[in-house]
């Protein structure tokens, strides 16, 4: 597959890098302000201990330079779960990837285009966002690491209102800050759903939306290029099984 940076015209993505965060006590859920659902609350208190957390979303070229190494052939680099997966599906590169007559392509909304390296990759499932991580020397964050480090942005990203319906390259930034934290692509985490500490489902039909999935699946955070505006908040969980790859996707990496 192609890994050169600059498929379709795309800038090239700002250098990756890890910006450090100091660890303690910090409140993680819903702040009471506006609208949450209920697998936000309670607010409680976690432990984190010191963290560092990737400036941006890893890119089409960088996720082309694991399966160029054979990412997907070493099981060392995958969970035993995610290792099964892979055997049984066959698969070999996210999931609306396709190399045509030596061009590396991709099938979006608008249909088959040359697909750019700079924009973060998606389509991923958590099997491949976990083998990635390893293969790069690093891991996923927590779901409260994520939390504590998105509070330094703001919510503000590139959503279903852009009209672009596809993940966009991260823009130049050389002041040091988290880049698209939020939109473009919704980025795996390490956590487990299930509830915290003290939670109550809300009562009737909206009990049943949340609280009932709360079993072998993972939370996923920051919204994506499809997510309505002003429908994400910091303390926002999303949850998708491991296998699954049809949502926007993506992987953002800790240390």
């Amino acid at each position: 597959m192609e890994s050169s940076a600059g498929e379709s015209g795309g800038l090239d993505a700002p250098a990756l890098r890890f910006i450090p965060f100091a660890g303690g006590v910090n409140e993680v859920g819903w702040d009471g302000r506006g609208f949450c659902f209920d697998n936000e609350t309670p607010r409680h208190a976690e432990l984190l201990v010191d963290y560092s957390i990737a400036n941006r979303p890893v890119t089409n070229g960088e996720y082309t330079q694991f399966i160029d190494d054979g990412g997907y052939d070493e099981p060392d680099l995958w969970l035993s779960d995610g290792w099964r997966w892979n055997r049984e599906s066959g698969v070999r590169a996210p999931l609306y990837w396709r190399d045509e007559e030596g061009e590396a392509r991709e099938y979006h909304l608008g249909g088959i285009g040359p697909r750019c390296a700079s924009q973060p990759v998606c389509h991923v499932s958590f099997y491949e966002a976990w083998a990635y991580a390893r293969w790069s020397g690093a891991r996923l964050p927590t779901e409260a690491e994520w939390e504590h480090a998105s509070m330094s942005s703001e919510t503000a990203g590139n959503y279903a209102g852009s009209a672009a319906f596809q993940p966009l390259p991260a823009e130049q930034d050389g002041r040091g800050h988290l880049l698209q934290m939020f939109g473009d692509v919704w980025e795996w985490t390490a956590s487990s759903y299930g509830p915290y500490p003290g939670f109550r489902e809300f009562g009737g039909a909206l009990g049943e939306y949340n609280g009932k999935f709360m079993a072998n699946q993972l939370v996923l955070r920051g919204g994506s290029c499809a997510t309505p505006d002003g429908h994400m908040r910091h303390s926002y969980r999303n949850f998708f099984y491991p296998a699954d790859r049809w949502q926007f996707s993506g992987i953002r990496l800790a240390k």
